[in-house]
């Protein structure tokens, strides 16, 4: 068995083609996009974050609104980057986003990747501090925020408040409890995907890693996510360790599927540069009649390692044809694998 939840970066753009021609468009389809998924039976609804671009940057407002609007189904990021943030302030919005879900946020974040501008978080005030760099300073903020959603008090209270104070050290609210269990760190490495587990957090790993060793993208990845449960289990933690992969998997099972994507799935993994000395690997995309696809994903070692799968949608081109994907897999393919 295996959660399935969809993974959309939001995109937008004045286009013929596209279903969300700006902001508005594509932040009140993604609202509806998770209630259908809700309703045809699948597990999460995740968001990526980007800044500076035509795509989803602020997640907390519309994972509220996604939360308010659903029962069941897992919200999430995929993944936020640490080094915009200001941990007090986002412990403050997760804690009211998690309320309001009733406790269903899944929230992915990372020390960052390659942004649209050059060193975008200087201008939103950050800047890593004498010998740090940018990584550094994204993984340091990620650890106070994990530290600050424990709710322990740490802030001196003002001895004439103009509200009275229970005793102690006074701790961000709103809070809430659990959601420092539901953190996950979206790692492109094997060292910081051991990492993760050492402080605690799930295991997100996307389409893309540090190439380390040469092999095919499933197989190095499946290496991660096993390094990951080593660690996780050394370390001690008393729960049971969660791990997500993302990918692009279409059952073309019509003409419009062939249209779209009849040509993605001949590929193969492919390499490129994510940062300028580090070679990475990209996983290729799936696109392939049920029968066929169900064949090579069983294959994938990664999918079968991870508890949790993320499909990739092209979101700009609607909610139903974007239930439509996200059914096809659900009753074509994910039976037949043993997902449900």
């Amino acid at each position: 068995m295996k959660k399935i939840g969809f993974l959309s970066f939001g995109h937008w753009s004045d286009h013929p083609s596209y279903q969300t021609r700006n902001a508005g468009d594509t932040l009140l389809q993604s609202i509806d996009l998770a209630v259908a998924a809700e309703e045809i039976g699948l597990d999460g609804a995740y968001f990526r974050v980007h800044h500076f671009a035509r795509q989803l940057a602020s997640p907390f407002p519309l994972l509220s609104a996604i939360g308010a609007k659903t029962k069941k189904i897992e919200i999430g990021t995929g993944v936020i980057d640490m080094r915009y943030e200001n941990p007090l302030y986002m412990v403050e919005d997760a804690g009211a986003a998690d309320l309001i879900s009733g406790g269903r946020l899944q929230l992915g974040i990372s020390r960052g990747s390659p942004e649209q501008v050059i060193e975008g978080w200087r201008y939103f005030g950050y800047q890593p501090e004498q010998g740090e760099t940018d990584a550094d300073m994204g993984r340091k903020k990620a650890l106070e925020f994990l530290d600050r959603l424990k709710g322990d008090g740490f802030a001196q209270p003002n001895p004439n408040p103009m509200f009275p104070n229970p005793p102690g050290l006074l701790r961000l609210e709103p809070h809430s409890d659990g959601l420092r269990d539901r953190i996950w760190w979206g790692a492109a490495s094997n060292a910081t995907a051991v990492w993760a587990a050492e402080n605690g957090m799930y295991l997100q790993s996307s389409t893309l890693k540090f190439d380390e060793n040469g092999k095919p993208f499933h197989i190095q990845q499946a290496e991660q996510i096993r390094l990951y449960k080593e660690a996780w289990n050394k370390a001690g933690h008393q729960r049971e360790p969660r791990v997500s992969v993302s990918r692009s998997i279409f059952a073309l099972v019509n003409d419009q599927d062939r249209y779209y994507f009849g040509q993605q799935g001949k590929g193969s993994d492919s390499f490129g540069y994510i940062e300028a000395d580090k070679r990475a690997i990209f996983g290729r995309s799936y696109a392939a009649e049920p029968d066929q696809l169900i064949k090579e994903l069983a294959a994938d070692e990664a999918i079968q390692e991870a508890d949790t799968l993320l499909l990739t949608i092209p979101n700009t081109l609607g909610v139903d044809y974007n239930i439509h994907v996200l059914a096809a897999i659900l009753e074509h393919v994910a039976p037949a694998l043993g997902w449900r």
